[in-house]
């Protein structure tokens, strides 16, 4: 069996196992596993969700019991060698009798980063490396930034135009349409790219939007992908002046899963919010630097992103799906919080003067321009997506 297309093809079942942790397994990565005997008849299969705790190559020893021995372990992610919540897997997985595992990536946590394959090669297993490893680090992205960095991924969302705008001169445009709205002409981009949205939505412990957004929307914000997760989105808001009105929905539909970023806390809208469940945090302004009591450059208003962020790795927050406006993206951008892209355009050209753009400043001249890399087009319907990234491994 040990030959490239057999490895693919159950790398193949490996990971298809490892994305129904999406959603479950956060904070820890999506893993799947699957033991394969000599005949290629698959005798164990396993993928981690938090609450499960035992990790998808335990859960496949388990189930192969006997027959896992002297045959091969397929796994999307390198089998860890430490402690942690659970005891080391390379352990469990030399005790079982595994002579071979092919393993799609080596894990990016320190604590680990090779140290696994090290056991298990020691012990006399043959160990292959690489097989599928692209999409193996697609799955783990948000996983791979937060383990090295305690910083959360953040993907930049947005809905526009093909000419770049994100919402017309009156204000009705909205960046999706709802499912079934049957209002399709006040919208953008249409159902199937709100489906990829909240596959988007789905795959993030966190969605942020800026106050304008709640003020002149009115959204949910929640995930409406109809798949089950083991913690609410946490809803994001940034709100320098605290203007979020009690009345919105999202505060109305508050469970522990909605919290402000502010720079300017009033008291008594403070007490409101959290009488609601709403959760205000006060962060310092964004580009304000004490020395000596001094603002030493000045501010714009708004709450330092990378402290915001910093305050979301804290709490086991790895990705962030931000869909904002144009002051938001800007400010995210500038702010370096943006690991990804996901740009969607309906074949609509607005223009006018008063149109809200996708930023809402821009660079000065071309070659400070953010660059998009390892670009991936999508097509959703009549519209279309860009997948990119701003920054690599």
């Amino acid at each position: 069996m040990a030959n490239h297309n057999h490895d693919e093809l159950f790398m193949k079942q490996a990971l298809e196992l490892a994305r129904q942790g999406v959603g479950l397994a956060s904070p820890n990565p999506c893993v799947g596993a699957v033991i394969v005997d000599e005949r290629g008849r698959i005798v164990g299969r396993g993928f981690h969700t938090y609450e499960g705790r035992k990790h998808a190559e335990v859960l496949a020893i388990e189930e192969a019991g006997a027959n896992a021995r002297g045959n091969t372990l397929y796994i999307n992610l390198e089998p860890c060698s430490h402690t942690g919540r659970t005891g080391p897997c390379a352990d469990a997985v030399i005790a079982a009798g595994i002579h071979r595992v092919v393993s799609a990536m080596r894990d990016p946590n320190p604590l680990v980063a090779g140290k696994g394959f090290d056991r298990l090669r020691a012990a006399g297993v043959d160990v292959v490396e690489g097989i599928l490893e692209g999409e193996a680090r697609q799955l783990n992205e948000s996983f791979s930034r937060f383990i090295r960095t305690r910083m959360p991924f953040g993907i930049l969302k947005t809905a526009m135009t093909l000419d770049g705008k994100i919402g017309g001169a009156s204000g009705v445009s909205r960046n999706l349409t709802a499912l079934g709205s049957g209002q399709a002409s006040i919208y953008i981009t249409g159902e199937e790219s709100l489906r990829k949205v909240h596959e988007l939505r789905h795959a993030s412990d966190a969605i942020m939007v800026g106050v304008g957004t709640v003020i002149a929307d009115d959204p949910l914000l929640t995930d409406r992908s109809g798949k089950t997760r083991r913690r609410n989105l946490l809803r994001i808001i940034l709100d320098s002046r605290l203007r979020l009105p009690v009345e919105s929905r999202v505060v109305k539909t508050c469970d522990k899963d909605v919290i402000v970023f502010c720079s300017f806390s009033e008291e008594k809208k403070r007490k409101e919010l959290e009488s609601h469940g709403v959760i205000v945090e006060q962060v310092q302004l964004a580009g304000l630097q004490v020395v000596g009591g001094a603002d030493a450059i000045p501010h714009d208003g708004r709450p330092d992103l990378a402290r915001v962020f910093r305050r979301l790795g804290k709490m086991d927050i790895t990705s962030v799906l931000v869909e904002g406006g144009a002051m938001v993206n800007w400010a995210c951008l500038q702010a370096e919080v943006i690991d990804k892209v996901w740009l969607f355009y309906a074949p609509k050209l607005l223009g006018g003067d008063g149109a809200v753009p996708f930023l809402s400043s821009g660079h000065s001249q071309m070659s400070e321009a953010t660059r998009v890399k390892k670009i991936a087009l999508h097509r959703f319907g009549d519209d279309f997506a860009v997948e990119g990234y701003l920054r690599e491994e």
